[in-house]
């Protein structure tokens, strides 16, 4: 008697709409893609004969729809990215503007963990690609990836006394304002206020040592720009 067995081959899918901030060649056909989604963070996978596409071709900067697969939840997976605008195209002529879109995108890719969500932030840099990019926009995004990060700043009070007058520093460690008063025994340790690129780079950097990880380059690259 012939016995009959069926497999069943289970697969793992993933999609939702992201914005493409992260490639590299894999061989001479494929990428590998790192794509920052709503419905899951950062996601990376293969994007077989991306590099070879002549139409439609994967580029950073592009927003459209992921579909990720893979047999198994932590394989590198496989990666079907239908773009549907390039965002960075009204970048092309403003320097300063496409090194705040290369930091943003370098910072995505690398600092914030695969599969988590950050709805907010994922909203945030779609609305504000979408707009001219200037210098305080991308301040404020900085600031709301550091909350995003666990170190939300708040500047309502003083850390020390409660103070709301006079906050002109600010702690790196609890991310919280600190009165001239209360600074004065800190002063070589503390940062001064407002807050500027300077300031959050700074952040970022505590938080990449922390991690055991370099700044990524490209946002010692916005250095220049002061």
């Amino acid at each position: 008697m012939w016995q009959v067995f069926f497999i069943i081959i289970l697969y793992v899918k993933l999609e939702s709409d992201g914005i493409l901030v992260g490639m590299r060649p894999f061989g001479e056909r494929d990428l590998i893609a790192t794509v920052f989604s709503r419905e899951y963070g950062v996601v990376s996978g293969m994007i077989r004969a991306g590099a070879a596409k002549n139409k439609n071709r994967p580029l950073v900067g592009q927003v459209g729809n992921m579909t990720w697969s893979a047999r198994l939840d932590d394989q590198l997976g496989a990666i079907h990215w239908e773009p549907s605008a390039n965002l960075i195209v009204q970048m092309l002529n403003n320097n300063d503007a496409l090194k705040y879109f290369n930091a943003m995108t370098d910072l995505i890719a690398k600092m914030l963990p695969e599969r988590e969500q950050y709805e907010q932030l994922y909203t945030y840099t779609i609305n504000m690609l979408r707009e001219p990019l200037d210098k305080s926009k991308y301040l404020k995004w900085e600031i709301l990836l550091l909350r995003e990060l666990g170190y939300a700043i708040d500047l309502s009070h003083c850390s020390g006394c409660g103070a709301m007058q006079d906050l002109n520093y600010l702690s790196p460690k609890t991310c919280r304002a600190v009165c001239d008063k209360c600074a004065q025994p800190y002063l070589n340790k503390l940062y001064r206020l407002p807050i500027t690129l300077e300031t959050t780079y700074k952040l970022l950097a505590n938080i990449c040592e922390q991690q055991g990880i370099p700044i990524p380059n490209m946002r010692k690259l916005i250095e220049n720009i002061f």
